[in-house]
């Protein structure tokens, strides 16, 4: 990762990508006990940061020549960005999504125009298919988080909010990050190392998939336990990335670590507080900063509402909570 091609990656996408909001409410400074700026990505194109990754490296791919179709594994939102993104560029896209993905990112999917093909995320692996289906059709992968362009693509996220929390007047301060392979987080520690140093990124996982958060405090890159069940879909990963990794060990602080229940709770407060829908993995960060406060220092908090495609009866489950 370099300052030119997060450089590059922001020309790209301009007036492609949502410039999504910084959002504050009273009622969620009070709940957390100190300021809470809200980066609502869940209203980013396909309802996730995902699109600006994808867009990014679809864009850059064709700048260097002609491609035949593109092809990505992802529970759902990285789906959906690369097959909004393919689809904008006129070509087929093959996903490859776990036969336990979210409904609503299944049927996002397919709405773009792609071709999903389901495999059992317990016994079978994304990777050794989607290596042969890339064989036999001549598809170009695009990787979820382990691409410089896909990383430079999510760093546009970072430059919005380093401006826009000047504006806010805030200049120092914990920036929480849901994550999963890391490509988000690096990518805005990336961007605030070049735009706004005085904001700290900190990743928040699911507990029992905080395999960043424990990779930070070892100095190496750990794996998660497997068989485990959470309903933050979205960042469940086996282990850090190897690009993502050395990018955070530089720039990140500690990791944090959220329950399911705290991401419901923290769901329910983005809708009542912000009118925002959040998926449950796309809250952790808010969750973090409700539930975490004493791992938190300063006055404000910064916090990365990265998705919003979650299904019925996720989203029921949280609004009970109001």
């Amino acid at each position: 990762m370099t300052p030119d091609l997060v450089a590059a990656a922001q020309a790209r996408l301009a007036g492609k990508v949502r410039q999504t909001p910084l959002l504050e409410s009273p009622g969620l400074n009070r709940l957390a006990g100190r300021r809470v700026l809200v980066k609502a990505e869940c209203l980013q194109h396909t309802g996730s940061f995902k699109y600006r990754g994808a867009k990014n490296t679809v864009l850059a791919l064709q700048e260097n020549g002609p491609l035949t179709g593109i092809l990505a594994y992802s529970s759902g939102n990285h789906a959906q960005g690369v097959a909004r993104a393919a689809q904008e560029a006129g070509l087929p896209a093959v996903i490859v999504m776990p036969s336990d993905a979210p409904r609503a990112k299944l049927e996002g999917t397919r709405a773009y125009g792609a071709e999903v093909v389901i495999y059992d995320r317990w016994s079978e692996s994304r990777e050794d298919i989607g290596a042969r289906l890339a064989k036999e059709r001549d598809l170009t992968l695009i990787r979820p988080y382990d691409e410089p362009l896909v990383i430079a693509g999510q760093a546009t996220a970072g430059l919005e909010l380093a401006a826009q929390a000047q504006a806010a007047g805030v200049t120092a301060a914990d920036v929480l990050v849901c994550c999963g392979g890391g490509g988000l987080s690096a990518g805005i520690a990336v961007a605030l190392d070049l735009a706004a140093p005085g904001l700290r990124v900190r990743t928040v996982e699911p507990e029992g998939f905080d395999d960043m958060a424990r990779s930070l405090d070892a100095g190496a890159i750990l794996a998660n336990p497997p068989g485990g069940r959470s309903l933050c879909d979205a960042i469940v990963t086996p282990q850090p990335g190897e690009l993502t990794f050395p990018i955070l060990s530089r720039l990140a602080g500690p990791g944090l670590a959220v329950s399911d229940d705290a991401c419901l709770t923290a769901m329910a407060a983005a809708l009542q507080h912000l009118k925002l829908c959040v998926e449950p993995g796309g809250a952790a960060a808010l969750a973090a900063a409700l539930h975490h406060k004493d791992a938190l220092t300063g006055d404000a908090v910064i916090v990365l509402a990265t998705g919003g495609n979650v299904d019925a009866a996720v989203l029921a489950q949280a609004v009970a909570r109001l």
